[in-house]
């Protein structure tokens, strides 16, 4: 199977869906404006993302730094032995003692769902997707199933506008209002020991219970812990390990429940970028095409009635046969049904990797009905696979 198009033509979901259903392994590469990273499959998994663009923050040794796991100092000698050895950066750091195989594990999988849900605020740009063998260090990168992944998009996509609102920007600080009970914390066994108690309260306790903030958890307890004066959004980010959304998330949270306040400080120098700015909906690539072909219909039904004065109903024949009279009507019809086989014949070759032997394939596939490939002729179209692409032709009549 071989993708390649547009993201305008075809979305990040459609193209994760497709190489998960069919359980590829290989290189997706997509590029936008100067940004070019590469998504690598296996078995139709997501096990390692990066850009050959790549920013000195969003390299492993200086995320860890960032989050002060290693010192600069650390980071540096790691790098010469790393240059003499050409060791793996993660083995040295274990070998050295200055992280554990956990804490790279969690690390490989933040730095790849962080890239990967980056490609959700791509608004346009190009994919291609290659099959080939791929290695990633089964020690420390456990494989993400990419429809967690479509989950986690789809999601961030409807709760980012929403966080935006009250964490928009980087620059951000908070202030403390009150203290968080360990109970906040929300631990599995609080719940259960709370759902028991509730079987038993009377019924003043229950309401009081009821009042209990259920939007404090694990992530706005351990994001409440690194609160400092000073520390920044973009800071938090680096600290929690949580990656951007969630740390946004729980920010939110904490300032709708009254336990944090946020400082106004106006950003130095350059305006950085809103937290989860332009996200947009994925297109749906097939649904959309097909959803257009439909109004191309109606538009061209439409222009026959109002401009030709053609009447519809004279175009079926006593036989049941269908036969256009007027030539222009014919000639119009024509042009528009072309557009809708060689569509249909790109949606095909975007799943299945490559064109059709014969248009027939398309009436199998679904994608287009029998009629559609000979209408308003009598004859169906001539149809022909070249080096550079397809051919269609009406039919010499």
């Amino acid at each position: 199977m071989a993708l390649k198009g547009t993201l305008k033509d075809f979305g990040i979901a459609d193209i994760f869906q497709l190489i998960s259903h069919q359980s590829k392994t290989g290189v997706l590469q997509l590029q936008t404006k100067g940004q070019e990273v590469r998504v690598y499959f296996f078995n139709g998994d997501v096990v390692r993302a990066g850009s050959t663009t790549r920013k000195q923050k969003d390299l492993l040794g200086s995320m860890m730094v960032r989050a002060e796991m290693l010192s600069p100092e650390q980071l540096d000698q790691a790098l010469d032995v790393q240059k003499r050895t050409l060791k793996r950066l993660g083995d040295i750091l274990i070998e050295q003692g200055l992280a554990k195989s956990s804490d790279l594990r969690d690390f490989a999988h933040l730095q790849t769902t962080e890239t990967v849900y980056r490609l959700f605020t791509w608004e346009s740009g190009t994919y291609e997707f290659a099959p080939e063998e791929v290695e990633f260090d089964t020690d420390h990168v456990e494989p993400i199933r990419s429809e967690n992944v479509l989950m986690e998009g789809f999601r961030m996509v409807d709760e980012w506008p929403m966080i935006r609102k009250k964490i928009s920007s980087y620059e951000m600080t908070f202030v403390k209002l009150k203290e968080m009970e360990t109970a906040e914390a929300g631990s599995v066994e609080e719940d259960l020991d709370n759902a028991f108690d509730d079987m038993f309260a009377a019924d003043d306790q229950k309401k009081k219970k009821k009042k209990k903030n259920k939007s404090i958890g694990q992530n706005e307890t351990l994001v409440f812990g690194f609160l400092a004066e000073g520390r920044n959004v973009e800071k938090l980010i680096d600290l929690s390990r949580l990656g951007e959304f969630e740390t946004c998330k729980a920010l939110l949270n904490l300032l709708n429940e009254g336990f944090v306040k946020a400082v106004s400080t106006k950003a130095a120098g350059k305006a950085k970028e809103v937290p989860g700015s332009r996200v947009r909906r994925f297109p749906i690539g097939r649904v959309f095409i097909q959803v257009g072909m439909m109004v191309l219909i109606v538009g061209v039904v439409f222009m026959l009635y109002r401009v030709f004065e053609v009447d519809l109903m004279s175009m079926v024949h006593e036989n049941s046969t269908r036969h256009l009279t007027n030539p222009a009507a014919r000639e119009l019809i024509d042009r528009n049904q072309e557009r809708r086989v060689l569509g249909a014949l790109e949606v095909y070759r975007l799943e299945n990797g490559r064109y059709p032997e014969k248009l027939s394939e398309l009436v199998d596939a679904e994608l287009l009905v029998d009629s559609d490939l000979r209408y308003p002729w009598r004859d169906p179209r001539a149809y022909r696979l070249t080096d550079e692409g397809v051919i269609v032709l009406r039919p010499f009549e």
